[in-house]
């Protein structure tokens, strides 16, 4: 049995294919770490050290010493291929020189800190992207990475350290990486801290009593191990399906539950879920549908959908699979995705079904090696004995089936007298396994072993001496009895069998070809209303229903097609449809919400909510899916999500690509403005100072200064708008005293203030800030001039400051007439002007200058009235940007 349910395993093409792939790049090769420190860069060098001296052709693309002795004796050997400096803003940056080493081409390109964002300039806006055209010229690339860097675990190390880290790299980039831990215990690394091996002791002191803690160092070494595991783990399973060799091979943990039947089944689902959990494995629930699932009543089939539904929603892998055995079928499927772990339930099964069917629990034991089996007994359910006699009784077959039989036995009787004369005796009994073989053939195993039993003794009445009895004298002719009874049992069992088989594959066959042809008519789909006609006439087809499809248009819930034709839903089936809709969730006939309902409503659910919602009815009135058709369904409803979704994402795209165009055009306007402005504005300032110079007490001097100075504020907020459009902002944040950054603002914009009274209220004791100390000027300028142009002459313009429980505010008052009842966000975008009272003036763009610099530096800014007069603007400082809170600094971890 076990040979028969494992053939000889063969290399997957697939494996193959991404072999050759890997094979045609170069290999990477990443030293993963928990935290700074762990000595990532010390092991690189080391290793690229050793190959050197082996004769391999190694050559230091980037590497970053922080100033550590040790790390710069292991660069005396090596060839260091010289950087590519940038001059950015006043300053030079250095970046790796992509086109040097991609002409030197070494061997092996030693780069550090992967995750690390290139100086605006380069080629890739990120080094891993460096990377990745090293790897495809071919060259073997050695490279080091922090664990809290990885995408996937950004949000979860910034929820325990309270930093979040805005340089990482996608996931995929180890799916073809060799991965190498760099491991320091806790301790130890928190005394290389203290020695300042880390950090300078001013930073040191900083990140012990946060970042470096021992429970967050503890929690991202058991990260970086984990992730290392998976990865090893998952190009292992690569490696097995290329080379076709058997065994589970558990280094890491995959868990299969077998589906089931019984009732508890969601039961089952739920501890293979919590399994999954505690093991951080992925995990995977099939039922196995063997010549038995024939004769599964409908309340078996819907548990085991609603079983496979809820595994899905968990975030299982589920699958069906035809095989002529549970046992069988579990042990192709462990051996397919190499499970370590299998979950299977034990219901109180009678003796019958034991002595017929065996012990599936003690045959998975005894046939699956190396497989840990968790057992879990199925609660004792209501109504076993009724169910069991329902069992007993049921599989019988209907009265015609009967009166076939009877009929196929009469005239095989009438053949057999006729030839008679001609066969004998002897060959009879051979004629009577016809009606058997078509009875079990066509109405299964049970109506079959009745006709084989109504053969013998149609044999026995009408050919056995003495005829027209049921008396047999002879032995000869007993023996001739029995094994004409066992001869048809067995026949009759053999082709009950072959028919449920035969069965299972025509459906599973029938299945596979309908999704693969559903599939092709939503991908030739180009817009929504073709999608929405084919979703509904390919279900409507497949399942025999009626179909409606909804979505949002203009608002509101309307009906985008329908098959035969879009019918008037009735207010319990628009309720229903708005549930799914809003809930996500399954509803109407035969659902657990409003199941009065006439329709039931699927919700089209992707990773960008739901986008549409597919209805079912049936003429009769009856559930419109089948249990036995819920997987299908299931199917059919995850592909018409995924096309709604490909066209919101493609709709997105062209609409994207139209913003980029009007950004492209105002980012070149705004320019051309800017540069052409900057001349005339420069032989502006020359002539007043001139003037200034002969004429110091010219009465329009002040006015022309004031005006100019509001012209050239005016100029700086064109040029920052495009460079904030293009992305070409270079932040370097750095502690600030806000008392310090608001009188220089003040100070700055003396003239613009001359005549207004500034109640200045930032107390000398708040703590430190995080912020570019650049933009936050230039904020803070905006913030004034627009409180001197919209709040009035005679009011004070307020500037203040406080500290609360988790930020530090900045507030910028004036006293005019306020903000329009609703313009509180909208006051923000780009040229929009406030108006009323004496709200006049004004390019509109200082304002959206405040919004998008705050936004760069992670603050928050938002406008409201003061209860007692004139609009008030107040600047964020979250924790992040609280120097107090214990923030490090983005680019320290």
């Amino acid at each position: 049995m076990a040979d028969r349910a494992s053939p000889e395993k063969r290399p997957s093409p697939d494996a193959l294919l991404r072999q050759a792939r890997r094979e045609e790049r170069g290999q990477l090769k990443i030293f993963l770490g928990a935290a700074p420190g762990v000595g990532k860069t010390y092991a690189m060098l080391a290793e690229g050290a050793a190959l050197l001296a082996e004769g391999d052709d190694v050559a230091v693309a980037v590497v970053e010493t922080h100033g550590r002795a040790e790390t710069e004796a292991l660069l005396q050997p090596l060839e260091i291929i010289p950087r590519r400096q940038i001059e950015y803003h006043g300053r030079t940056l250095t970046e790796m020189a992509l086109d040097a080493v991609l002409a030197r081409k070494p061997t092996l390109a030693l780069v550090d800190e992967y995750a690390h964002t290139n100086a605006e300039g380069c080629r890739h806006p990120k080094r891993w992207q460096d990377v990745e055209e090293l790897l495809d010229a071919g060259i073997n690339v050695f490279t080091t990475l922090n664990i809290q860097h990885v995408e996937s675990l950004n949000d979860i190390v910034a929820s325990f350290t309270r930093v979040r880290v805005r340089e990482t790299v996608p996931d995929s980039v180890f799916e073809n990486a060799e991965i190498q831990v760099v491991d320091l215990p806790p301790d130890e690394l928190i005394e290389r801290l203290k020695e300042g091996k880390v950090y300078v002791p001013h930073e040191a002191t900083r990140a012990l009593g946060h970042f470096f803690s021992k429970p967050n160092l503890s929690a991202l070494r058991e990260m970086a191990l984990r992730r290392a595991a998976l990865s090893i783990d998952r190009q292992m399973l690569q490696d097995l399906d290329a080379t076709a060799l058997q065994g589970t091979f558990g280094a890491g943990e995959r868990i299969l539950v077998a589906v089931s039947e019984q009732p508890g089944a969601d039961a089952l689902v739920r501890s293979a879920k919590r399994l999954a959990d505690a093991l951080r494995a992925p995990w995977m629930a099939v039922h196995i549908e063997t010549p038995r699932s024939e004769a599964f009543d409908e309340d078996a089939r819907r548990r085991i959908a609603a079983a496979m539904g809820l595994a899905a929603t968990l975030g299982a892998t589920i699958a069906t699979v035809p095989a002529e055995s549970v046992v069988a079928g579990l042990r192709n499927q462990v051996e397919g995705m190499r499970a370590t772990q299998i979950v299977i339930g034990r219901s109180r099964r009678s003796w019958w079904f034991e002595l017929r069917h065996g012990s599936i629990v003690e045959a998975i034991v005894r046939h699956l090696q190396g497989v840990a089996v968790h057992v879990i007994p199925f609660p004792p359910a209501k109504g076993d004995a009724a169910r069991g006699l329902k069992d007993l009784v049921s599989g019988w077959g209907s009265p015609r089936a009967y009166g076939v039989i009877t009929l196929l036995l009469t005239v095989t009787t009438g053949l057999a007298v006729l030839a008679l004369p001609w066969i004998g005796n002897g060959a009879v009994d051979l004629l009577y396994l016809v009606p058997v073989i078509i009875s079990a053939s066509l109405y299964g195993l049970r109506p079959g072993l009745v006709a084989s039993l109504a053969a013998a003794l149609a044999f026995n009445f009408f050919f056995l001496v003495p005829t027209f009895t049921f008396t047999i004298t002879e032995p000869q002719s007993v023996l001739t009895m029995l094994i004409l009874t066992a001869v048809a049992a067995f026949t009759s069992n053999l082709a009950g069998r072959l028919r449920n088989r035969a069965r299972i594959g025509v459906r599973s066959a029938q299945e596979s070809a309908a999704l693969a042809a559903f599939s092709q008519v939503l991908a030739r789909a180009s817009d929504r209303e073709a999608t929405a006609r084919s979703v509904c006439e390919e279900v409507a087809r497949l399942l025999n229903v009626q179909t409606i499809l909804l979505a949002d248009k203009d608002g509101s819930l309307q009906t985008i097609a329908a098959q035969p034709e879009a019918p008037s839903l009735d207010p319990i089936d628009r309720a229903a449809a708005d549930w799914a809709w809003n809930r996500g969730e399954l509803a109407g006939c035969g659902s657990s919400t409003l199941p009065s309902a006439d329709w039931q409503f699927h919700p089209l659910k992707t990773s960008l909510g739901v986008l549409a919602v597919l209805g079912l009815a049936r003429d009769d009135g009856r559930d419109p899916v089948p249990a036995d058709r819920a997987v299908l369904l299931s199917t059919l409803v995850g592909q018409a999500a995924l096309a709604h979704e490909r066209l919101h994402l493609e709709d997105e795209m062209r609409g994207m690509s139209v913003l980029k165009e009007r950004d492209r055009l105002r980012a070149a306007l705004l320019s051309s403005i800017g540069h052409d402005l900057r001349t005339p504005l420069t032989g502006v300032t020359s002539a007043i100072e001139a003037i200034r110079a002969e004429h110091p007490d010219a009465a329009a001097l002040p006015l022309a200064r004031a005006e100019l100075a509001r012209l050239r504020r005016f100029l700086d907020n064109l040029v920052d708008m495009v460079r904030l459009d293009a992305g070409a902002l270079k932040l370097t944040p750095e502690p600030i005293d806000l008392t310090d950054a608001a009188a220089s603002a003040v100070h700055d914009l003396k003239e613009t203030l001359r005549g207004h009274h500034i109640d200045f209220q930032v107390p000398p004791d708040l703590p430190l800030v995080r912020a570019d100390a650049r933009l936050l000027h230039h904020i803070l300028i905006n913030l004034l001039a627009n409180a001197v142009q919209h709040g009035g002459n005679d009011g004070p313009i307020t500037l203040g400051a406080k500290r609360t429980s988790d930020a530090v505010l900045l507030i910028v008052r004036d006293s005019g007439p306020g903000l329009e009842p609703g313009t509180e966000a909208t006051i923000f975008e780009t040229f929009t002007q406030g108006s009323g009272g004496d709200r006049h003036g004004g390019s509109g763009l200082g304002l959206a200058i405040v919004k998008g610099f705050a936004e760069a530096l992670g603050l928050t800014v938002t406008a409201a009235n003061h209860p007692d007069s004139g609009a008030q603007f107040t600047l964020t400082f979250g924790p992040a940007n609280v120097v107090s809170s214990g923030q490090d600094e983005e680019s320290s971890p």
